[in-house]
């Protein structure tokens, strides 16, 4: 059993997959506050719900005393993180990069507080790495290198291994990552590195050149790579990413993300994605039957309150249960726009589905409706071809469900 209460409780959720040197690392927790990162590409201007396990591995790291770093990888989103991928990133130019660094910024506050002795830090790999002279980062690092350790790396390996291969643009990729360790580690005292599994050689050659280079010890963490019950990759949803950014993703379909979860994930979750007790966790883990669901609506609204506010969240809650339970169409309900011509004219019901995009094409519109899916207004449409009109806008919009979970209004504009 670790003595430092933040490994105790990382242990206790579920946080811990591996780590390079567990009891050097738990004296060097006891013995006082320890600065730790974990680095984020900014391949999209919101994090999503799979980075959600490495921010509250930092979150958790505050809330016992020691300082998260969160690493902007502006310099490294140049080259793109090729660990477990089938293909090359696209290359972005440097005014998305910025974008996206902003986009990201604006969801790491959501979840970490900057001020304060333990106040979380911002580091961006860009402020070094835009400066590094080649020949010198060849003799300063590459020469602690080995090239037949780096093509062991499975996530190296598993790239070798399909038609695409990997560009030796990717592979320095592991090099300048662990420069940045090293950069952490002389400019602001950082001596762990967390990730997900994935990241594990990385780190591990980021531990090596410090130990090299500085002679000094640092450490690696690494959370497990989540899955649901089922088998899904954590993140993604039938409708895409699960964006923690309310301009990519309202805040309703947020909370009902979470809230239609399958039962068997519902303990795992609270405990990783929650700032719950561990023992609620548990009492609400071991609900069944019906009341399954009263413990996932907590689930819900814990995680949501955490990325977009207390008060966004039970407006959420509030608006699922208007429209589940009591049958009305708030209006915090997601809603998007049509062309009011289109409206107008009168549009046939699946091309209605398809336009507001509650289904993905014409074809999976009108499956939706021929298996029963689909309703307007609450009223199941059995017509695929159903005239739809200015008539049926209740309150200046129109109602759509696909099943039980997914509704959206539609108002023309």
């Amino acid at each position: 059993m670790p003595k430092s209460e933040f490994l105790q409780e990382a242990e206790a959720r579920g946080f811990i997959f591996q780590c390079t040197d567990m009891e050097a690392l738990d004296a060097a927790l006891t013995a006082g506050p320890v600065a730790g990162y974990i680095g984020f590409d900014p391949t999209a201007d919101s994090l999503h719900v799979g980075s959600l396990i490495q921010i509250m591995m930092l979150r958790l790291m505050q809330k016992h005393g020691h300082r998260p770093v969160a690493l902007m990888g502006g310099g490294t989103a140049r080259i793109g993180d090729p660990s477990f991928r089938e293909e090359a990133r696209q290359l972005m130019t440097d005014e998305t990069i910025a974008a996206n660094l902003r986009g990201i910024e604006g969801c790491l506050r959501q979840f970490l507080t900057f001020e304060g002795e333990t106040g979380a830090r911002l580091a961006n790999n860009a402020d070094w790495l835009d400066r590094l002279s080649y020949i010198d980062l060849l003799r300063d690092v590459g020469v602690h290198f080995s090239v037949n350790r780096m093509l062991a790396f499975d996530s190296v390996r598993s790239r070798l291994e399909r038609e695409q291969g990997l560009t030796f643009l990717e592979f320095n990729y592991s090099i300048l990552q662990s420069y940045d360790f090293r950069e952490l580690n002389r400019t602001m005292g950082v001596t762990l590195q967390m990730g997900g599994s994935d990241q594990w050689g990385n780190i591990v050659s980021g531990i090596d050149l410090v130990r090299r280079t500085d002679q000094k010890q640092v450490f690696g963490l690494t959370t497990p790579l989540l899955t649901t019950a089922s088998g899904a990759k954590m993140g993604k949803s039938a409708r895409g990413a699960v964006w923690l950014s309310a301009e990519r993703l309202p805040v309703f379909e947020y909370w009902q993300f979470w809230r239609n979860v399958e039962d068997a994930d519902v303990g795992r979750f609270l405990r990783l994605f929650t700032d719950l007790p561990l023992d609620e966790c548990d009492r609400l883990a071991a609900l069944d039957g019906a009341e399954i669901n009263e413990a996932k609506k907590i689930l819900a609204t814990e995680v949501t309150a955490l990325c977009h506010g207390r008060a966004a969240a039970e407006e959420a809650a509030e608006t699922a249960r208007r429209t589940f339970e009591a049958g009305e169409s708030p209006a915090a309900l997601p809603a998007t726009t049509i062309p009011a011509d289109l409206l107008n004219a009168g549009i046939p019901a699946f091309r209605l589905f398809a336009e507001s995009g509650m289904a993905a094409s014409n074809g999976e519109a009108r499956r939706l409706i021929r298996g029963g899916g689909a309703r307007i207004n609450d009223v199941a449409v059995k017509d695929e071809s159903l005239t739809v009109t200015p008539a049926d806008l209740v309150d200046g919009a129109i109602k759509l469900s696909s099943g039980r979970k997914h509704h959206l209004l539609v108002r023309p504009a």
